[in-house]
């Protein structure tokens, strides 16, 4: 049994939600089509607040989540975790509802609010006074008998503190009893304001959001203020808080109880002793370097719509596997320009990182799109700034460097080995993780197969799994018009199995093998060529069209992480929750095992084995 106005009234209602801006949405579409001007319509300014309130929200969240601006400056050192975003899902639902209350005050009270005057500097000066002498120790008090109070607590706070890590969504995660307790502590300064003759249209627009920014702020785990400002002036430190102020309450919960204002903390005797000591301490840390990852992933972008599902755009999208959705369609022309804005940066910067087993591992992105990997003219550009990516790692003291499927084309740069070759001094160990990959497709073979159709045959996983497939004597119909390439891999098998590779030149030679190995693309009228009831297994990039009802298909070869991973909080391109493509597992296990040679080039046959085992010593799990 929950506790009364702990859930929200619409908690049933999901997504649709959104429909309640229905007749506000109505109302201004009504007057725009009678040709009326919709801003003297309070519908018109609810809208446009709640948006604007929405793009503040936002803005926070992707700066706090752009690592490669704020990981310097971050408070607490974890990332947001799948949990976390699920339970800030409905983050927003404070928005909509203080937009009911506003829409019931516009009706019942239009004196009060139909505001003639654009500004009226007394007006702010006013909800300034009331915000500071009446809002502020209001919520103080409230908000600490909330925590000192064990039922109040876990029925109606406790919620919002169950957010490990503090985020600008989670300053509105709260039940509809704590917002309700916030109606007040924001309506008393704009109706005070507006009693005493001094309202204005500026003034709620200024009001709600300076309070929305600065709410984003102090719980954005991120140092924005240098210490030196409350050095030269120190009484500020009582009139603003900092986000290592707030993020102490939300660790130790028993101090820092203010709204914005310390001040209210000092006078009741709550104030943390350790607040100004941290902020000065991790704003001097923002001059150092960073903590240095043991391990890095070097991705790329697939497409323009893809490029949005990153954790510091929409974080909601980037929390499950990537999905063309109508909402992209918009923004596309926006994220079309950015391309070339990164065309021109042309700098590598990290997107995400999580912790595995107390070992820090980023992502970092080359701002190249997928088709860009396949003009000639551009060869150069990438391996220059694949090849700055790892020089930085170097200078770093990063161990590993795993290269995302595009960054290791062989016709690119042969699997890494040009940057190798390039500097033969490096200390980062380059990977391109395809050992793994080779095995997560093995092992996914049923061990009674004895004949298998592989495509893809000559590429640097095809031989690999060529020839460990024919040292375990199970055929392999080669699909190659090269002889040349067929018998240069046939003589690395040994004698004795070199007979299990055979080459054959057309898909109808396959018509009675139900095992086909996918390492190249193919046509629907090719699939057409496999038995009813064959599976596909495929390496390819893209993945092949699910054409053939009589058959079936598997995924691109990928690993779940071990559940003990802190901070994952954004899928892999297509890829389920908690699952990586197996080359991105095959870094991570480098890095972990402590291996100290680069994995570049052609895979070594006689490691596959070894990497499989490791892979599941460290928790790591076939899908």
């Amino acid at each position: 049994m929950t506790a009364p106005f702990s859930n929200w009234p619409r908690q049933n209602l999901g997504s649709n939600k959104y429909f309640l801006y229905g007749p506000c949405a109505a109302q201004v579409a009504q007057l725009w089509w009678k040709g009326e001007n919709i801003t003297n319509s309070w519908c018109f300014h609810i809208m446009l607040l709640c948006l604007l309130r929405y793009a503040i929200a936002q803005l926070w969240h992707t700066f706090c989540n752009m690592h490669f601006l704020s990981q310097k400056r971050r408070i607490l050192p974890q990332g947001v975790d799948f949990k976390q975003i699920d339970h800030e899902w409905h983050w927003d639902n404070f928005i909509i509802f203080q937009a009911f209350i506003g829409g019931i005050m516009c009706c019942m009270l239009p004196s009060l609010t139909n505001y003639g005057t654009v500004w009226d500097t007394k007006g702010l000066i006013a909800a300034l006074v009331l915000h500071m002498l009446v809002s502020e120790p209001l919520y103080y008090w409230m908000h600490r008998l909330l925590h000192s109070n064990t039922h109040l607590f876990n029925a109606y706070h406790s919620a919002h503190h169950a957010s490990p890590v503090p985020q600008p969504f989670t300053a509105g995660n709260a039940t509809f009893f704590e917002n309700i307790l916030l109606l007040p502590i924001m309506g008393i300064p704009l109706l005070g304001a507006a009693l005493v003759g001094c309202g204005s249209l500026s003034l709620v627009y200024v009001y709600v959001l300076v309070f929305d920014f600065v709410r984003c702020m102090g719980h954005s785990n991120v140092e924005v203020f240098p210490h030196q400002i409350f050095e030269a002036l120190p009484f500020l430190r009582y009139l603003i808080y900092t986000p290592t102020y707030h993020t102490l309450h939300h660790t130790e919960k028993a101090s820092n109880f203010c709204l914005f204002m310390p001040l209210y903390d000092l006078l009741g005797n709550t104030l943390n002793g350790k607040s100004w000591e941290l902020q000065k301490q991790i704003s001097l840390n923002a001059r150092k370097n960073e903590k240095v990852p043991d391990f890095v992933f070097l991705a790329h972008v697939v497409d323009i719509s893809s490029a949005v599902h990153v954790p510091f755009m929409f974080r909601s999208f980037a929390s499950m596997p990537y999905a063309t959705r109508l909402f992209i369609l918009p923004i596309w022309p926006i994220v079309f320009l950015v391309m070339f804005a990164m065309w021109a940066w042309a700098s590598v910067f990290t997107v995400s990182f999580y912790n595995l087993r107390n070992r820090l591992h980023h992502t970092w992105v080359v701002p190249r799109f997928g088709f860009q990997y396949f003009l000639p003219f551009a060869t150069k550009g990438i391996n220059q700034q694949i090849e700055q990516g790892i020089l930085s790692a170097d200078r770093m003291g990063v161990k590993v460097l795993s290269l995302a499927a595009l960054n290791k084309n062989e016709a690119l740069n042969g699997g890494g080995v040009l940057f190798v070759k390039k500097h033969p001094n490096l200390r980062v160990r380059v990977v391109h993780g395809n050992t793994l990959t080779a095995a997560v497709t093995i092992n996914q073979i049923p061990k009674d197969v004895k004949e298998v159709f592989l495509t893809g045959a000559t590429s640097k996983l095809g031989r690999a799994i060529a020839l460990y497939l024919c040292r375990k004597h199970v055929r392999v119909l080669m699909l190659t018009s090269s002889m040349e390439r067929f018998l240069k891999i046939q003589k690395e098998a040994p004698v004795d199995c070199q007979k299990y590779l055979v080459q054959v030149t057309k898909y109808q030679a396959a018509a009675s093998c139900k095992t086909w190995i996918v390492g190249k693309w193919i046509t629907p009228r090719e699939q057409n060529c496999a038995p009813p009831g064959t599976h596909f297994h495929q390496f390819v990039v893209p993945p092949i069209f699910h054409f053939r009802r009589d058959c079936t298909y598997g995924d691109l070869a990928a690993m779940r992480l071990p559940e003990d991973v802190q901070g994952v909080g954004n899928c892999e391109y297509t890829m389920d929750r908690g699952v990586i493509h197996a080359c991105h597992a095959g870094g991570v296990v480098h890095s972990l095992e402590g291996w100290t040679h680069h994995e570049v080039g052609a895979i070594d046959v006689d490691r596959i084995d070894i990497v499989w085992e490791a892979a599941l010593k460290h928790g790591l799990r076939p899908i």
